[in-house]
């Protein structure tokens, strides 16, 4: 399976680490992030992650930014996406289990990498429950 990420200047050893773990794992990687510390726009590298997931060129993307309410924004403006905002294992899993989420973001200010590597494995581990859960995702979209 291919999974997009992308990042900022806050996220790059975030990224480099769940790029490793992804990578052990099986899955192919196609990187959208930016791999130094100097300042960066957020949307640029957000919107081809939300990009890929909408048209279906990726079933999952992980983004990180500092807080990752720019990310998270950034990426929930692409009809087809669901992003959710985790700063702890339990939202992980809720996001999935209840939202179908297939983007997740990680606050790097927030998170520690072990912590974020191990949310990036709840995320892909974790299915949706569909149910009741599925006509409130059906109503997400502003169409």
């Amino acid at each position: 399976m291919k999974i997009a990420i992308g990042n900022d200047h806050a996220g790059p050893d975030y990224k480099f680490a769940i790029i490793d773990f992804l990578k052990k794992e099986g899955y192919e990687v196609i990187n959208h992030g930016t791999d130094t510390l100097e300042s960066v726009d957020y949307p640029d590298f957000a919107n081809p992650v939300a990009k890929a997931v909408n048209d279906g060129e990726v079933p999952l993307g992980i983004l990180i930014c500092g807080s990752a309410n720019g990310v998270a924004m950034t990426a929930n403006k692409y009809p087809k996406v669901r992003a959710g905002l985790c700063w702890t294992n339990e939202i992980v899993s809720l996001i999935r289990q209840h939202n179908n989420a297939n983007i997740l973001c990680i606050p790097a200010r927030f998170t520690s990498i072990p912590q974020a590597v191990k949310m990036v494995q709840i995320f892909l581990n974790t299915e949706f429950e569909g149910g009741r859960h599925q006509n409130r995702v059906n109503k997400i979209g502003c169409s």
